[in-house]
């Protein structure tokens, strides 16, 4: 039986190996998608069944020439993780234009382009998931997130639009709102309650993708308990 295929774009040491190896537990094979390929070269040796592509998200064409060689490999893929961000932790005063610009094209921009490129095959076989990896500052704006915040705004009113867009195709579009930091996995902080378990959110995006298309969510808040909110 061929295996259903998910694609991660942006894998870095917490989520993103998180993801990876979350999904491959419940039976995907994996395309992994990031600028520089070390980790997720490792990551397809580890868990089999997985591939590694260059892939630099705030770059249309190579975002999708990584998308057609990943599909002409494994197939048509049936989930996708936008796990992609960047960010000036700057204000409005001392951001530049050029750092400004870079988080829309990696947040926005580059989350446009990589749904673009499995929106049809999903449409064709009438399902899908694609889960975007957002933040809090995608809904309020703080002093030093001027390069951020519009940048995740912007990805998340996208997420909006798809998803009232593509819902009646069997294409459920949904955002994890990350609401705190990351903390290493099953760390003295992730048990005192003050970090995020990357392996916990992982756990999260892939019980939106199983959800029943009686009972989609769209949003969804992670926090740990202590964060204040």
């Amino acid at each position: 039986m061929t295996k259903p295929v998910c694609a991660i774009v942006g894998i870095g040491p917490k989520n993103g190996a998180a993801f990876a190896r979350t999904f491959s537990d419940k039976g995907y094979a994996l395309a992994l998608m990031s600028r520089s390929t070390d980790l997720s070269e490792q990551l397809a040796v580890e868990l089999g069944d997985t591939r590694a592509y260059a892939c630099d998200a705030g770059d249309p064409e190579s975002v999708t020439s990584a998308f057609n060689r990943a599909q002409e490999e494994l197939g048509s893929i049936d989930v996708l993780i936008y796990n992609a961000g960047s960010g000036s932790w700057k204000n409005v005063e001392d951001i530049t234009t050029e750092e400004f610009d870079r988080g829309w094209r990696i947040n926005a921009r580059g989350a446009l382009i990589a749904s673009q490129q499995v929106i049809p095959e999903m449409k064709n076989k009438g399902a899908g998931s694609i889960v975007f990896v957002g933040a809090t500052a995608s809904l309020r704006g703080a002093p030093m997130t001027a390069g951020f915040a519009p940048a995740k705004a912007a990805q998340r009113i996208l997420a909006q639009s798809m998803a009232k867009h593509l819902g009646p195709h069997g294409i459920h579009v949904s955002v994890l709102i990350i609401d705190g930091q990351i903390g290493e996995p099953d760390s003295e902080e992730v048990r005192a309650g003050t970090r995020l378990d990357p392996g916990h959110i992982a756990e999260a995006a892939f019980q939106l993708t199983a959800q029943p298309p009686s009972a989609w969510s769209f949003e969804v808040d992670l926090r740990p308990m202590r964060e204040k909110w």
